[in-house]
């Protein structure tokens, strides 16, 4: 998995008008290449009446999954910048479509190579940019009088915390990056000289900065 990658809050969506054209993007955070196909059919089918439902979607660690369509327009006008937006933003596991209702002036080539572009663009800023950072989970055990002096130094070292469950010990979710994840469990049993018992779970990706 990934330490960190860039993809949307999503979804959303924001309308451009170019010479009297409506282009309507729209952008969603996508898992799997199926959820992207599934995005882009709910799209056509909430605008069955408009002139094109272009689309473009990057899935995978590797962006092994990429796909872009025309749908109707000439070749290389509407797909490719749709997916070249995606690509240049550095952003995975996006599906991007632009929806364009004709409003009677012809555009040219280069005239909806800018329109999607810029209807991707808006569809994208619409769902938000953010990055997603992989934690791991470290649960760490301790008796009451170990609690305040660990309770200070996790907030001291700025760790990420997942919750506190008080029974008759106390057990503080920990969720360092997991690239630390080693260091970090290395750091809390030095810090309870060997009296914490940790234990480590799952790898989840958090929002960076929240």
């Amino acid at each position: 998995m990934l330490e960190r990658y860039s993809t949307v809050r999503g979804p959303g969506s924001e309308e451009v008008v170019i010479k009297k054209s409506r282009f309507i993007g729209y952008a969603k955070p996508v898992e799997t290449e199926e959820e992207a196909v599934s995005f882009i059919d709910e799209i056509k089918r909430l605008h069955r009446a408009a002139t094109h439902n272009c689309s473009a979607y990057v899935v995978g660690e590797r962006d092994q999954h990429q796909k872009a369509s025309d749908d109707g327009e000439p070749s290389g006008t509407a797909g490719k910048p749709i997916l070249e937006v995606i690509k240049h933003k550095g952003l995975k596991n996006v599906a991007v479509v632009v929806t364009r209702y004709f409003g009677g002036i012809m555009l040219g080539a280069g005239g909806l190579v800018r329109a999607y572009t810029d209807g991707a663009v808006a569809g994208i800023e619409a769902a938000g940019e953010i990055v997603k950072v992989l934690h791991r989970e470290v649960f760490v055990d301790v008796d009451y009088m170990w609690y305040g002096k660990v309770e200070n130094e996790l907030h001291g070292r700025g760790t990420r915390l997942g919750g506190t469950e008080f029974t008759d010990r106390v057990t503080v979710k920990c969720l360092p990056v997991v690239s630390e994840a080693d260091a970090f469990v290395a750091w809390i049993t030095d810090l309870t000289q060997g009296q914490a018992v940790i234990t480590e779970g799952e790898e989840l990706y958090y929002i960076e900065g929240e």
